[in-house]
């Protein structure tokens, strides 16, 4: 595995990926980095280029190789988060309608918290219903925060 970290507003970044051509994950904090994992900063240069604009509101998407991996239902649920446009919202009900099950809030709800690319599949878009700030694999600060860049204020 190939690692990268960059600071950012909602906290450390650690960017990763099986080769050093695609980003395979995005998390929070030191992302669980296993014993003597090398950090290198040349890779991933693009996309942390990326997130900076994002963060100083120059970008709205991100287009830097990247592999979603998963399958299945968590894939699907992934995917349609990715339609989210930058500066809007949806509840987890709303996501599991539009991925054909409105009955599966909660399934979606573990979807969203097992989402490998932080940021990038909009994760953070994602609120309770009723627009409440939900939960946040980051913290809810950071989702705030991450909200806040895109002008979106949550109702708690």
């Amino acid at each position: 595995m190939y690692y990268a970290q960059m600071e950012s507003p909602v906290g450390t970044l650690t960017i990763a990926g099986e080769t050093a051509d695609y980003v395979d994950s995005v998390s929070f904090g030191d992302g669980g980095l296993p014993a003597g994992a090398q950090l290198d900063g040349e890779y991933f240069a693009e996309a942390r280029t990326q997130f900076a604009e994002y963060f100083q509101g120059k970008r709205q998407r991100f287009d830097f190789p990247m592999r979603l991996t998963g399958h299945g239902f968590r894939r699907e649920v992934l995917e349609q988060l990715c339609h989210v446009p930058f500066g809007e919202t949806v509840s987890y009900g709303e996501l599991a309608a539009a991925v054909g099950n409105q009955r599966a809030a909660r399934a979606v709800g573990g979807a969203v918290g097992s989402n490998p690319l932080a940021i990038v599949v909009p994760c953070h878009r994602v609120l309770a219903a009723g627009g409440g700030i939900g939960g946040f694999g980051g913290g809810l600060e950071a989702k705030r925060k991450l909200l806040a860049i895109e002008g979106v204020t949550p109702k708690d």
